[in-house]
């Protein structure tokens, strides 16, 4: 089998001169100011960029909690702006995977019936569900955990848990919002970790980041300010270091902080 990122593939996303404008006549906030950009099957892309550059409302767009006031955006050659909100929660279920800051597991179900609700809603046959769950979190190392409830995990845990739930039904897109924002450093690095891990079986990601460590995980970084796309660096054959200093000189001329790479 040829490497990840071996071959560009066809883009599974395609962002073409997205606008979102806030606010009346008078008073315009552009928070997308005409963005555009593709990500192939297989890419792991962060998105940076200091307070107010866009990078939530971008990501809200895509994941269709926001809806673009123009421009276009694809996922699989399907323009998803054209949806209608029967369509928007089928689209949701079937194509993408969430990961949040906060977990957002469901505090009366254990692991494995939070991984499991994921493919149950998507009618999913009741003889793969259970070996399609051990497999995920086995991939995850969140094995030994199936059968506790949130209560009884660490932060780390109830996170990957939620990666877990977010990949089980092999979405076309893996979407996370700020998914270290809660962890310590030594879950954060395996939380990191395993998304790496997660890409290098294929899975497509986009991760909002405001945190250069985090960014360093990625093979793309993409940088917002202002509603727009101000630059972009790709890691190549670069170390996770490298990449990780070249992504601190950008951060170091938008604003905003970073970590310590060793």
């Amino acid at each position: 089998m040829a490497p990840a990122h071996s071959q560009p593939e066809r883009p599974v996303l395609v962002c073409q001169d997205v606008e979102k404008l806030y606010g009346s006549r008078t008073n315009v906030t552009r928070a997308l100011d005409g963005v555009s950009f593709e990500v192939a099957s297989g890419e792991y892309i962060a998105v940076m960029g200091p307070s107010g550059s866009g990078k939530t409302t971008l990501l809200n767009c895509i994941s269709t909690i926001d809806r673009p006031t123009s421009g276009h955006i694809l996922v699989d050659d399907q323009d998803i702006t054209a949806l209608r909100a029967g369509q928007l929660s089928r689209f949701r279920r079937e194509r993408l995977g969430f990961v949040f800051q906060d977990s957002n597991l469901l505090d009366t179900l254990t692991a494995r019936e939070n991984i499991a609700l994921a493919l149950t809603i998507n009618h999913a046959p009741a003889r793969e569900v259970s070996p399609r769950v051990e497999e995920v979190a086995e991939r995850l190392g969140v094995h030994d955990v199936l059968d506790k409830f949130p209560h009884q995990m660490s932060g780390g845990q109830k996170q990957r848990v939620a990666a877990a739930r977010a990949i089980v039904t092999n979405p076309s897109l893996v979407l996370a919002d700020e998914p270290t924002g809660a962890l310590d450093s030594k879950n954060s690095r395996r939380l990191l970790e395993s998304f790496e891990d997660l890409n290098n079986d294929g899975a497509t990601i986009i991760m909002v980041t405001h945190d250069s460590f985090a960014a360093s995980y990625a093979r793309r970084a993409l940088f917002l300010k202002d509603g727009r796309i101000w630059s972009e660096i790709v890691r190549g054959s670069k170390t996770r270091k490298q990449f990780f200093d070249e992504i601190m000189d950008v951060v170091s001329f938008l604003g905003g902080e970073g970590a310590d790479v060793r």
